[in-house]
């Protein structure tokens, strides 16, 4: 079977005239993951945003097409549509497609004019939460697929899954798997939209992940706050006590885990990838990030600095109780400190030795006898990718060469995406083309994140014949 070429200017098209306004409508909707609006349900956000997308694809899938919104007793709903198989192809392995609808809270510092829920279309970058990450998902996939349709492209049966859980750690996700067990055969290529990409000038795939534990970490010394003039030099800072209790995962100077339990080594192929995409990157593996006045990064060395971020652990603190605003702050010798841990994990690390590591370093007796606990929120395994078939390699190479005029590179991730590693146990022998179009500057989570237009267009293209290419190789 001869492989077409995909049409870039047809993509173009029906991203302009179908997409943009479904889309720009989306990012209008306040959707917050469930773990940062447990009243979800109430407020109506996410069933707003899941029923936009099932319109939309009840209006744009190819002929004979199905989509539903698939709902579980105190779950998140799921978006499930399945396009048929064209008769040729009805013994071929379906196709699975992920995407989520879910979104990351608002954040502050978003320039003027720009807000999360305020879609502005500025020099082909759509601006706003969630168009990046990931609410392009759903339409690039029925996208690839109707195009493919009215060219004539036979393909096999093909599966979405779009989820509304993956910001809060995919916690429904597995539910809805279970549910769903007869209509998922075996898939022989799963393609996820959920990824970064190093640059916008080739197609990027994604190689690897890295697990995410998040805890909370507390400490108090006192039943109530105190004067801090009065009570200064007698009781010990909470903040002092659990600063010292970092200190038994983290060095505070270099930013290095010392637990080697959580260290992990580097499989020989992603060692390669990893000086590939480095030579090719150099500086904008750290440049594309907004750095302040003259902060440095830690590693200055591409090859260090892209190890680092997709194979070592990192740990962030990314909230905090019992700390009033500076404008709110006496002068009080505050009860308790808690922080929100965020420890990003090696992809090929347990999860479960990772909390187990971190339930033992803060076990022991913290400074002054101060009373202590150590909660785990969540801990979501990585994710290493098997290896690819030749031609999904050579589809990759090509596809990217062809609208993007660049090959195609391996990355891994410092990110996670918990579906991942979950379908891995289920289907150990099949084939994933992960990637993403969050670039630098993209800013997914953060203040003034953004869809690259050209990017996503392109990469639309580029999975409508890697499709193709799917049907050659099972043909």
């Amino acid at each position: 079977m001869t492989q077409p070429t995909f049409s870039l200017a047809r993509a173009e098209s029906f991203w302009r005239e179908k997409v943009l306004p479904t889309l720009i409508d989306y990012i209008r909707i306040p959707n917050r993951s469930p773990a940062f609006d447990p009243d979800w349900k109430r407020q109506g956000s996410m069933d707003r945003a899941i029923r936009l997308a099932c319109d939309w694809c009840h209006a744009n899938m190819p002929p004979n097409s199905s989509v539903k919104i698939r709902e579980l007793p105190g779950r998140t709903p799921l978006l499930y549509f399945e396009v048929p198989a064209h008769p040729t192809l009805k013994k071929a392995p379906p196709v699975f497609f992920y995407g989520h609808l879910d979104k990351q809270p608002e954040f502050d510092g978003w320039r003027d004019g720009l807000g999360a829920w305020t879609p502005v279309l500025e020099n082909e970058r759509l601006y706003g939460r969630g168009g990046a990450d990931d609410g392009y998902a759903v339409f690039a996939s029925i996208a690839a697929l109707k195009l493919l349709a009215d060219s004539g492209q036979p393909f096999p049966r093909s599966i979405g899954l779009i989820e509304c859980s993956e910001e809060s750690g995919s916690i429904d996700l597995a539910a809805h798997l279970d549910a769903l067990k007869t209509e998922l055969d075996r898939p022989g290529l799963i393609v996820c939209l959920d990824a970064e990409c190093g640059d916008y000038e080739r197609l990027w795939y994604t190689t690897s992940l890295r697990g995410n534990l998040i805890g909370e970490l507390r400490v108090q010394t006192l039943t109530e706050g105190v004067h801090s003039g009065a009570a200064g030099g007698i009781v010990p800072s909470t903040f002092q006590v659990i600063r010292a209790m970092l200190d038994r995962i983290e060095n505070a100077t270099t930013g290095e885990i010392t637990l080697a339990s959580l260290h992990v080594l580097v499989p020989p192929d992603r060692r390669r990838e990893i000086v590939e995409a480095a030579s090719v990157l150099g500086d904008l593996i750290w440049k594309r990030f907004p750095w302040a006045g003259c902060t440095q990064p830690r590693f200055t060395d591409p090859d260090d600095a892209l190890q680092a971020n997709t194979w070592f652990p990192a740990l962030e603190i990314t909230g905090a109780d019992g700390l009033p605003s500076i404008l709110a702050g006496g002068n009080v010798l505050r009860p308790t400190t808690a922080l929100k841990l965020s420890l990003r994990l090696p992809p090929t690390l347990s999860p479960d030795a990772a909390v187990q590591a971190l339930q033992t370093a803060f076990s022991g007796d913290a400074s002054f006898r101060a009373t202590t606990s150590f909660k785990i929120h969540t801990a979501i395994p990585g994710w290493n990718a098997p290896e690819i078939a030749p031609w999904l390699k050579s589809a990759l190479k090509k596809s990217s060469t062809t609208h993007f005029g660049q090959p195609a590179l391996a990355m891994g991730t410092g990110g996670s995406i918990p579906f991942m590693q979950m379908l891995a146990d289920r289907y150990p022998a099949t084939q994933y083309f992960v990637t993403g179009v969050l670039g630098p500057g993209a800013n997914a989570h953060g203040p003034n994140e953004f869809l690259d237009l050209r990017t996503v267009i392109r990469l639309t293209a580029c999975l409508g014949e890697i499709i193709a290419s799917y049907v050659c190789a099972v043909s």
